[in-house]
């Protein structure tokens, strides 16, 4: 049995009141359960009472999606374990592990490299299976989001990925088997490869006998990388309809995560180039290479002017290599394979297409360990830290400010079509900005950094206005991060009212109330 807290959760449990977005809700009770029973036992007394819940991980998303709005706090953090493991049936080459939704990225990652888990009730097949990953390895996750405190449920939610989404794909391509507890505690189990639609009409039936049954919505999902509604396709996998359903179908109390075989050899390269159109030909040019890429990372010249000062001021910045004073933007390339020879030849040809581009290649860094490695991720990740920074330091005279980061991608043939309006835009209009991300996806990061609260209108009013740019160009107005409860204006412009209505209504089959992470989407 769980216990519901009530009373005062903003005295008693203020950080459960907000996620990474910095908004902060409202609610009425709290429970931490740590079993599929407890969360079946929760969720159906709020379902009888037409309480709203809101559904939490590890918080770490910056949509709003995990801020409640009133009603019950149902967070998964305390459901930790991995509770099984076992060779895929459908691919010989890897292993399927089953984690509880509040097992944290960095704790997974770090029990997989060592090979060592808490096996106290594991099953014979587990214990078997684990021999023979323990010999046959290394394996990896390869979904990286930068924030590794992340939550497996979370990540499934939202269908994050990260930089290496460029060569492995997103969440959803890892996973294998969920099992959901619907918002009146029925539950589902459902399987890749064997609960799958027909043509967009579906019907699954719940553990307890009940059938669900409706109709898939009947848009186009974009060719990009995106997390921006329902997943939909004729035919498709019912288990891709809650990845990326961001809560609003059931709760995640169970999923079966594919692993895969490890590169033996990862080498990263900065590449530094003189101006923004010779990045856009080095981009373009490695990604049509013969050697693919794991992972392709943008950095404009103003987030390099942003790491300079940083370092200078904040001691936090002191292990990032001193950047070229002449560099204008810089391209952090990564490379995977299966010996030193094949990646070492990548790299060559990537930097022959670096010189031709304008680029020196001398001043490049270069990693080929472990240790190497760590300094050049450290350096990648410094420019959203140094972005937060900036907007903690101006919330000091304005506590309202925050930073406008847009989260889109567009095809390969529009990138450098919105780049160009991006920075026309932002230097007409006198913004303080940067541009960084994932090029690689065509997925790059505008953060501005309003001064005060008319900047932000303005850079409120640009975000719009470059959304319907990227849905005229055939992309997503959510590449990774999702719509959670900020950008639903953001949904409705990419889907149309038809295309919204479709997935409410497909919402009413697993959830005739709408309480579970009610705000989010829609």
């Amino acid at each position: 049995m769980v216990a519901t807290i009530l009373g005062n959760i903003e005295l008693d449990y203020p950080d459960y009141l907000r996620d990474e977005s910095r908004r902060i809700g409202t609610a009425q009770s709290i429970s931490f359960p740590v079993s599929e029973a407890q969360i079946v036992e929760t969720v159906a007394e709020m379902f009888a009472n037409d309480v709203p819940v809101t559904i939490q991980g590890a918080r770490t998303g910056i949509a709003g999606g995990a801020v409640p709005d009133g009603g019950h706090i149902l967070n998964l953090s305390r459901m930790t374990d991995i509770t099984r493991m076992r060779r895929s049936d459908s691919e010989p080459d890897s292993f399927i592990i089953t984690a509880q939704p509040g097992v944290l990225l960095s704790q997974l990652n770090a029990a997989i490299a060592a090979a060592s888990f808490d096996t106290t009730n594991w099953s014979t097949e587990s214990m078997d299976a684990l021999q023979a990953f323990r010999t046959t390895g290394p394996w990896f996750f390869p979904p990286d989001p930068t924030e590794t405190s992340a939550a497996i449920g979370g990540m499934t939610a939202c269908n994050a990925s990260g930089a290496r989404t460029f060569a492995y794909g997103p969440t959803r391509d890892y996973v294998e088997r969920i099992r959901v507890v619907l918002a009146d505690g029925a539950t589902l189990e459902l399987t890749r490869g064997r609960e799958k639609a027909d043509g967009r009409t579906f019907s699954l039936h719940t553990e307890s006998g009940s059938i669900l049954a409706g109709r898939l919505p009947s848009y186009a999902m974009p060719t990009v990388k995106n997390a921006a509604g329902y997943f939909a396709a004729d035919d498709m996998d019912m288990l891709d309809l809650f990845v990326g359903a961001e809560g609003t179908l059931g709760v995640l109390s169970e999923i079966d995560i594919r692993l895969v075989r490890a590169p033996h050899e990862v080498w990263g390269v900065v590449s530094f180039l003189p101006s923004s159109t010779a990045t856009l030909a080095f981009v373009t040019r490695t990604r049509q290479a013969g050697a693919k890429p794991a992972a392709i990372e943008y950095f404009d010249s103003r987030s390099l002017d942003l790491l300079r000062a940083a370092k200078l001021e904040n001691p936090a910045f002191s292990e990032i290599p001193d950047l070229p004073q002449s560099c204008h933007t810089a391209v952090y390339v990564e490379y995977h394979g299966s010996d030193e020879d094949a990646v070492s030849e990548a790299v060559m040809a990537m930097s022959e297409i670096m010189v031709e581009c304008g680029g020196n290649e001398d001043a490049a860094w270069l990693a080929s360990s472990a240790r190497e490695l760590e300094k050049l991720k450290a350096f990648r990740h410094a420019v959203p830290e140094a972005v937060n920074l900036v907007i903690d330091n101006r919330r000091k005279e304005n506590s309202e400010l925050t930073k406008l980061g847009t989260d889109m991608a567009v095809p390969d043939n529009a990138l450098e079509r919105i780049t160009e309006i991006y920075s026309a835009d932002l230097q007409e209009h006198k913004l303080d900005y940067v541009m960084f991300g994932h090029i690689g996806n065509n997925h790059i990061h505008v953060n501005v950094l309003p001064r005060n609260m008319s900047e932000y209108a303005v850079g409120k009013e640009l975000y719009l206005t470059w959304a319907r740019e990227v849905i005229r160009l055939g992309g997503s107005v959510s590449a990774e991060h999702g719509i959670g409860k900020l950008k639903s204006v953001f949904l409705r412009e990419m889907f149309g009212e038809q295309g919204i209505a479709e997935m409410q209504a497909v919402r009413r089959v697993f959830d005739p109330k709408s309480i579970l992470n009610r705000g989010n989407l829609f």
